[in-house]
């Protein structure tokens, strides 16, 4: 796979005849093909060679693409963590001493020609695994190493390890993080409102469109978040902030993604119209289906994981089932495209919102369906001529929310015939055409939103008042996601596209 002696895992394809390096290539000190066996040539060469000739092993760490980069911020200081690298190649070249112009780092090791036994040592294979630098791993022929791999569901779909992280993919599900483990085995406390800035992830290049907890407790220290960069990451959001793995496996921008209830498997939607289920750990697509077309919203089934369905610039709601990648069910509405879907407790119903307001009427803002009938339930729901880009179930209570371009959010009965409560309505912030998302916290006391000012706003959930603004972005704040485990925690992102936060109390 490389022409190098030293190669790491993600180098391109070379021949492989040049797996011990351009050895014709090198000037006096060299060694030439003739009936010695290795260590014998490199002895003899050596001690033949003059006194200036020295071996020198020269690893170039590629340049930083200057790509995306995570930062974390405890008070005043600022920790760059990651960044994309180039591609890494390591050779052999004769009286190297300074490293070339525009590398970020190198390995440098020489070999004096009156040492020959650590020359031997580079050159035989069965030995100079011991002599390369840490760090850098022994070349591994390009057969040996693909029939050794796991290979990927989708080739053109690899995730991308992190640079600069130690941590390996095994190890994203099987930590954690100290930060939580208080809160695991006692009883859950009031939501709290946060109110200081804990983390300050810089990485996405585009609009961050969601950022969202996982669900499992143990696990909760992990947020995910999904950009019109066409990726979206795993952080660890509770305690270092770093940036875990990116998953690549969108050609288009991701409007949409979740965890799983199980916590190991991400759905996501893009608009390359294709929905996609991948694992966390391996970064491995399980699923990918074509939708046909842009995808803006996915939502698992609650009582059957392996349902989902995927809404978008289409007339029509498709239910697919991710173990046959067949579409189970069609629910079809004379409407322009799909906004946000939402399961109603027990998943026999569920809600969609879309972009169907003209002047005289909003009959079709918000349809109700039956999922196994796919008949349409109502479509009177909500009577004003306001599109409706988020909804949000309570927790506890027979009641869902839905965000506004009025400027406001609405309460709605969650059981038949679904009608509004028109003494609560949280006014306070502004939604102005963005996707602003809103979200209850655990105990469903607090009620969170986004503003198209950049601030978050926490609102009591029984009297509707305004209990606190937290100012977290300086562009449109898309999403405000409370910490299912940890009390006064919340992550935020923006559509500048490389802010996201963690904020505490």
């Amino acid at each position: 796979m490389m022409s190098s002696l030293v190669a790491y895992d993600d180098s391109g394809s070379e021949d492989e005849s040049l797996a011990h390096g351009p050895l014709d290539s090198v000037p006096t000190g060299s060694c030439r093909e003739d009936s010695l066996d290795m260590d014998s040539r490199v002895t003899s060469k050596a001690n033949s060679s003059t006194q200036n000739s020295d071996w020198t092993l020269l690893g170039n760490l590629g340049r930083n693409t200057g790509k995306s980069s995570v930062s974390v911020n405890y008070g005043q200081s600022q920790v760059p963590n990651c960044s994309d690298q180039k591609k890494i190649k390591c050779c052999y070249v004769a009286g190297v001493q300074n490293k070339q112009p525009g590398d970020t780092a190198a390995f440098l090791t020489q070999f004096s020609p009156h040492t020959p036994q650590r020359a031997a040592d580079v050159l035989n294979p069965a030995r100079r695994q011991h002599s390369v630098p840490s760090g850098v791993r022994p070349y591994v022929p390009k057969r040996q190493r693909l029939s050794a791999s796991v290979e990927t569901a989708d080739p053109k779909c690899p995730a991308e390890q992190v640079p600069g992280s130690q941590r390996e993919a095994s190890q994203i599900l099987s930590d954690v993080s100290e930060r939580v483990k208080p809160y695991l085995d006692v009883k859950p406390e009031a939501a709290g409102l946060p109110r200081r800035l804990l983390l300050h992830l810089r990485a996405h290049q585009g609009p961050v469109n969601t950022v969202r907890w996982c669900p499992v407790p143990r696990l909760s220290h992990l947020l995910l978040s999904a950009s019109m960069d066409k990726t979206f990451k795993v952080w660890d959001g509770a305690e270092s902030g770093r940036c875990l793995r990116v998953y690549s496996c969108h050609s288009g921008a991701v409007r949409d993604a979740c965890w799983t209830p199980c916590g190991r498997h991400l759905l996501t939607g893009s608009f390359d119209n294709t929905a996609a289920v991948t694992d966390v750990e391996t970064g491995q697509q399980i699923v990918k289906l074509d939708n046909q077309s842009k995808v803006m919203c996915t939502v698992l089934h609650p009582s059957n994981p392996d349902i989902f369905l995927c809404g978008g610039y289409s007339p029509v709601v498709k239910a697919w089932d991710s173990r046959s990648c067949k579409v189970v069910k069609t629910y079809k509405a004379s409407i322009q495209q799909t906004l946000d879907i939402l399961f109603l407790r027990g998943g026999g119903d569920f809600i969609t919102s879309s972009d169907s307001v003209s002047r005289d009427s909003a009959d079709r803002t918000l349809i109700a369906w039956d999922f196994q009938t796919t008949a349409r339930l109502s479509n009177q729901i909500y009577h004003e001529r306001y599109t409706c880009p988020s909804l949000t179930l309570h927790p506890l209570e027979p009641c869902f929310v839905v965000q506004t371009n009025g400027n406001y959010m609405a309460a709605f009965s969650s059981q038949r015939p679904y009608r509004m409560n028109k003494r609560r309505q949280y006014k306070g912030h502004k939604v102005e055409g963005y996707a602003v998302r809103c979200e209850f916290s655990q105990d469903g006391t607090t009620l969170a939103s986004g503003s198209s000012s950049g601030s978050a706003h926490f609102y009591d959930y029984h009297n509707t008042r305004l209990l606190h603004t937290l100012h977290a972005h300086s562009q449109p704040c898309l999403c405000v996601s409370q910490h299912p485990v940890i009390p006064a925690t919340a992550a935020t992102c923006d559509w500048t596209g490389g802010e996201t936060g963690g904020w505490s109390e």
